[in-house]
């Protein structure tokens, strides 16, 4: 992509730029603010239901904790298959849309006004079915705002400083789980608690829209968009493309540690701690406070070392094992205390894994001219686990339940294993340092 300048053709208020360019020497002023605030928005509305509100929502409606927990587990699991499809297939589309408004702001701004409408569905309904399918809706939504958003990154920023505005990205994350949690220790209404989150999200996305310099296509592809292209959205080569390969299994092994075990912490603290909904709302905001102080200090410094020393392999690796060291005390922790520690040592790794995560990611891009599909592949590693883990979760819950160690114990040290997987297999990435 040229540099922005004064003569480049433009639409409207000089918002989109055509297109073939290359990368810009700096990004615009404001993109990396920008592409931060629209990621907190997404992850405010998609997180904070499976981190804290979807759960109660599920008790409220369900007659046992054991239906709410079966519930919980079909919502999700059958909710993240449809962010997995939507992702990559939005990416595919935004670098075909020729849009006078750009290739991108259309899926934003569409994306965003979709999402509230699902969440006050949510709120409102009655039926574990209505969930469900209001759920899978948001979740196609908000994954085609990500989809485009993140396209933007290769668009906008050279890959020398690509680790600086990721590192800023990455702390979105933890912050939109601490700024939910906190929406919700003052929210009892599950209507509210709903809708608001989606409607911070939404003046967030369109904020960044109206101020993103989007690419344009001054002409249709030439390419029809068949049936194979339609499946060819959520697949890759790994033979050809083997280090996109195994920085897919490295994000999926790793993010399923993080967020795919998460879910969960509620009926944790409720099973282990005896605490009631209030008390466990506030514990879980505790929790994501001191995950968040700790991804305050290792994502922004990890993101810039990462540039610095120009390795981004090394931050993946200390990134897990230190997840790991989090999930085993998570694991046995004996008091709310520990737990809250261990939430704290869990965030300091997320923050350096999510430091270098989107950097790395967009150096081992198979096609340069299907950069938000191929972003959208590798961010179906981030949705699959939202998947698995609520399907697979009760059987291991009642499995470790028979032993010594204990449901939920056995849990979130499978969930350790995992991680530590993807903390080794990154170094099968050859081609990034």
């Amino acid at each position: 992509m040229t540099e922005l300048s004064p003569t480049a053709p433009v639409v409207g208020d000089d918002a989109a730029v055509a297109i073939p360019h290359s990368t810009p020497p700096r990004a615009a002023r404001g993109y990396a603010p920008g592409l931060a605030s629209v990621t907190f928005a997404m992850m405010l509305v998609l997180l904070t239901p499976v981190m804290v509100t979807m759960a109660f929502k599920m008790q409220h409606i369900s007659s046992t904790t054991e239906e709410a927990t079966a519930n919980l587990g079909l919502v999700l699991g059958v909710g993240a298959l449809f962010a997995l499809v939507a992702n990559p297939l939005a990416g595919r589309l935004s670098d075909r849309t020729t849009s006078r408004w750009g290739m991108r702001r259309p899926w934003i701004l569409g994306g965003a006004i979709v999402g509230l409408g699902a969440s006050a569905l949510i709120g409102a309904a009655t039926s574990v079915w209505v969930v469900l399918v209001a759920w899978c809706l948001l979740q196609a939504s908000m994954n085609a705002v990500l989809a485009a958003a993140n396209a933007t990154l290769p668009d906008q920023v050279p890959a020398e400083s690509r680790g600086k505005v990721s590192g800023i990205v990455g702390i979105m994350t933890p912050l939109a789980v601490l700024a939910g949690t906190s929406l919700t220790n003052f929210i009892a209404d599950d209507l509210v608690r709903f809708v608001v989150p989606a409607l911070v999200g939404t003046i967030l996305a369109v904020l960044f829209a109206l101020v993103l310099k989007d690419r344009r296509l001054t002409e249709r592809p030439t390419q029809r968009f068949t049936v194979g292209q339609f499946f060819g959205s959520f697949v890759f080569n790994p033979v050809k493309h083997p280090d996109f390969g195994w920085t897919w299994l490295t994000k999926f092994l790793i993010m399923f540690g993080y967020a795919g075990v998460a879910t969960f912490l509620p009926f944790y603290l409720v099973d282990r701690f005896g605490l009631d909904e209030q008390a466990a709302i506030s514990t879980i905001l505790m929790a994501n406070l001191a995950g968040m102080a700790a991804m305050v200090v290792s994502s922004p410094l990890g993101g810039l070392l990462s540039d610095r020393t120009g390795k981004r392999r090394i931050f993946v690796t200390a990134a897990g094992i230190i997840m790991v060291v989090g999930l085993v005390i998570l694991a046995f922790a004996p008091t709310v205390g520990v737990l809250i520690a261990a939430q704290a040592i869990i965030g300091f790794g997320a923050g350096s894994f999510f430091s270098v995560d989107l950097a790395l990611a967009t150096q081992v891009l198979p096609n340069p001219q299907d950069t938000a599909k191929d972003l959208g592949v590798l961010n179906m590693a981030n949705a699959l686990p939202q998947s698995i883990a609520p399907a697979i979760a009760p059987a291991i819950i009642a499995f470790g339940a028979t032993t010594a160690l204990g449901g939920y114990t056995t849990w979130y040290l499978f969930g350790a294993l995992i991680a530590l997987a993807g903390a080794v297999l990154v170094y099968r990435i050859k081609g990034v340092a």
